[in-house]
């Protein structure tokens, strides 16, 4: 018997123009975009679909865009196929994910998200930060050196993202020694990423209690499905733990191998991503190779995914 997990991307899904073939096919994504923009009291829905480009990579509003466009994908597929036993996100995806499970509005999760990514944005100076992606280079080892180039700075790992590729994240100056040394170490390549904030790591901290100030005027529910969450890579069901856990995402890293694998040990047998891009799928194909891939990004996608998936 088929088991399915709905999957939601992070920050650095999103293009100009996601969701605008969605929201121009079927009436269920227009009404997430109309939401979203009466929630914000902007056009969030014309970033997404015309840009500029500019604009929607500011991550105050990268974050609800891609939030919103996943939720749009969502509503489309949940019209057409069967239900998930469990959701995941990435990083911001966790948000999608708790919408989807009937955990937050999405009228507060747009808000939530959109203070979030301002947040993250002013916790550090510009330059002051930076990541860098480390690959093919075993995650302890990854950890190991981080914690030896720190000094009396920060880096460490961020993300978890495949058995061959770690995140590090920090002062700008110590992800430099890092990756210097993670070479050295064995890595096939370190790669800095474009980033406007070092995410998941200490640096992170002041975050917290702002963002908790945010979520205290969010209404939250238990989540009908189970969300696999990045801190714990496990999955809860508990509305009073869903704030404590996002509040320690910001700083903790994204364990996105052990999710996948948490999903695979619970039965799941495939996967759908929701939303912008095919990151998510691409690791999951690293991680398990006993796990379907499909996808949700626009009428192609969707109907291609239905035909897999014996929907109609």
């Amino acid at each position: 018997m088929v088991s399915t997990a709905f999957l939601f991307p992070g920050q650095g899904s999103q293009a100009v123009g996601m969701g605008k073939s969605l929201a121009a096919a079927f009436p269920e994504a227009r009404a997430v975009f109309q939401a979203a923009d009466d929630a914000l009291g902007d056009s969030l829905s014309r970033l997404c679909c015309d840009g500029p480009e500019s604009e929607l990579v500011l991550t105050r509003n990268t974050q609800p865009a891609i939030l919103v466009t996943s939720i749009a994908a969502h509503a489309v597929w949940a019209a057409r196929s069967g239900p998930a036993a469990f959701v995941a996100g990435h990083s911001l995806g966790e948000y999608s994910a708790l919408v989807a499970a009937g955990s937050l509005s999405l009228g507060d999760a747009v808000r939530a998200v959109r203070a979030r990514g301002t947040l993250m944005q002013e916790a550090v100076p510009a330059g002051t930060g930076a990541m860098a992606a480390v690959l093919g280079l075993d995650a302890e080892v990854v950890a190991r050196v981080c914690a030896e180039a720190a000094g009396s700075e920060v880096v460490s790992p961020a993300n978890y993202n495949s058995p061959e590729q770690t995140v590090i994240a920090g002062h700008a100056s110590a992800v430099e020694r890092a990756s210097a040394k993670l070479k050295e170490a064995g890595a096939k390549r370190v790669v800095p990423l474009s980033v406007s904030a070092p995410f998941h790591c200490a640096l992170m901290e002041p975050v917290k209690p702002r963002l908790a100030d945010v979520l205290a005027r969010c209404t939250v529910s238990a989540p009908r499905i189970p969300v696999v969450t990045n801190v714990e890579a496990s999955p809860n069901a508990d509305a009073s733990r869903v704030v404590p856990l996002l509040l320690a995402q910001v700083s903790a890293p994204v364990r996105w191998v052990e999710s996948v694998r948490a999903l695979a040990a619970a039965g799941v047998t495939r996967v759908v991503e929701l939303g912008a891009g095919k990151v998510l799928g691409g690791l999951v194909k690293r991680i398990s190779k006993d796990i379907e891939v499909l996808n949700v990004e626009d009428p192609a996608s969707l109907e291609k995914s239905l035909a897999a998936a014996g929907g109609r």
